[in-house]
């Protein structure tokens, strides 16, 4: 068995888990934020047995794309001098996936 920890932007979250609970895959939603936009994006937790890893990956590509968004950078031109926001095109969307081998799996 395998413990799958998905993180997915919030935009692409909505039909994610629609399949995967269409799909019968369990699922434990949380709603985390990023480090580097410091935007919203919703973590995973997905518990899978071994042959059935490869269709709920799939499942994730299908449904998290990468995409570039703009977002401003705010810059400083001189010490006391306002803020300048610095237009800069990130790659956004996706899934960063990580897969864990479980020892043990009790359902209480």
């Amino acid at each position: 068995m395998k413990l799958v920890i998905a993180i997915v932007q919030d935009a692409d979250v909505n039909p994610l888990v629609d399949e995967l609970t269409e799909k019968k895959f369990g699922l434990t939603k949380l709603s985390t934020t990023g480090g580097f936009l410091k935007s919203g994006n919703t973590t995973l937790l997905i518990g899978v047995e071994d042959e059935k890893l490869d269709e709920l990956l799939s499942i994730i590509e299908k449904n998290c794309k990468q995409r570039e968004i703009t977002t401003s950078l705010l810059t400083v031109t001189m010490p006391g001098d306002a803020f300048i926001p610095y237009p800069l095109e990130v790659k956004v969307g996706g899934a960063t996936v990580f897969v864990l081998e479980v020892n043990q799996f009790v359902r209480i």
